[in-house]
């Protein structure tokens, strides 16, 4: 069975968004041609090695603590901050505390 992706209009419980996936939280809102959108579970300790992607990233705290390493130094983000980051930034994630993340990916243009 395919996973629900959000419909333009729908409202998404950030908290509970993958509740409907037994193991991994990590789930898709929406993805589209120009962006994709999704919600992280990390649980403390928990690192996304160093990776970078072609289009501007946003990387918004839901709940708990995220350090996010970029080139110029780490940052460290808690429930309702973000940070934007730019195209091909290089960047790694470390979960400090238990956290939900919701991470936006802007494509760039073919």
């Amino acid at each position: 069975m395919a996973t629900h992706h959000a419909t333009p209009g729908e409202i998404v419980d950030l908290l509970s968004w993958a509740d409907d996936l037994t193991t991994e939280k990590n789930k898709a809102i929406a993805k589209t041609e120009h962006f994709e959108l999704a919600r992280l579970m990390l649980p403390a300790g928990k690192i996304m090695a160093e990776h970078e992607v072609p289009g501007p990233v946003i990387i918004h705290c839901i709940k708990g603590q995220v350090e996010i390493g970029c080139a110029s130094s780490n940052k460290t983000l808690t429930s309702g901050q973000l940070l934007f980051l730019a195209p091909a930034a290089p960047h790694s994630v470390t979960a400090l505390r238990d956290a939900i993340v919701v991470l936006t990916i802007i494509f760039k243009n073919q």
